[in-house]
């Protein structure tokens, strides 16, 4: 009985292991959005949290300071933060470069820019998701003044860009 047991242990060791992928075969990634979809339904939504989880309102009726207050509103923060980070290297998917060093360097400036926007939720700093939110935000202008110039106004233009940062610490409808 003994022995039984321990051959069908030992086939179903094997079996696994004799129809595991060679360790040399690269993995089939395979983009499945086209870069428009990808943008519209993955980037710019977590995009849109982050952007919107902090800032300043001024209206007739004053002054109003919009920041997450509970534990679920950063984690929201956090995990758009996070898709912003990891959605550099769905952008550096073969199939999306095509070989472009601009579009490869953009790719790369938004993983880092959305590591600094995680490590900006994870700290519940309000202050730094404001700042590093204008860093995405200039990435994002950046790649879209080369890539996608139909979605951006003349205002959102990287030369006009930093001419608005000395703005005040307003969001704009």
């Amino acid at each position: 009985m003994r022995r039984c047991a321990g051959t069908l242990l030992l086939a179903m060791l094997v079996i696994p292991i004799g129809c595991a992928p060679d360790a040399s075969d690269s993995l089939p990634f395979e983009a499945v959005a086209d870069g428009r979809q990808l943008m519209v339904s993955v980037i710019e939504p977590a995009a849109e949290v982050y952007w919107d989880a902090v800032g300043v309102i001024m209206d007739l009726e004053g002054t109003h300071e919009i920041e997450p207050r509970s534990d679920e509103e950063w984690e929201a923060v956090e995990n758009a933060a996070w898709v912003l980070a990891e959605s550099g290297n769905l952008l550096l998917m073969e199939e999306r470069t095509q070989g472009r060093e601009h579009w490869i360097a953009m790719s790369r400036a938004m993983i880092e820019v959305g590591r600094r926007a995680v490590d900006a939720a994870v700290a519940r700093d309000a202050e730094a998701v404001f700042d590093v939110g204008a860093e995405v935000y200039f990435v994002c202008v950046g790649c879209h003044a080369a890539y996608a110039t139909e979605t951006i106004r003349p205002s959102d233009m990287p030369d006009s860009a930093a001419a608005d940062s000395a703005g005040e610490r307003v969001r704009s409808p």
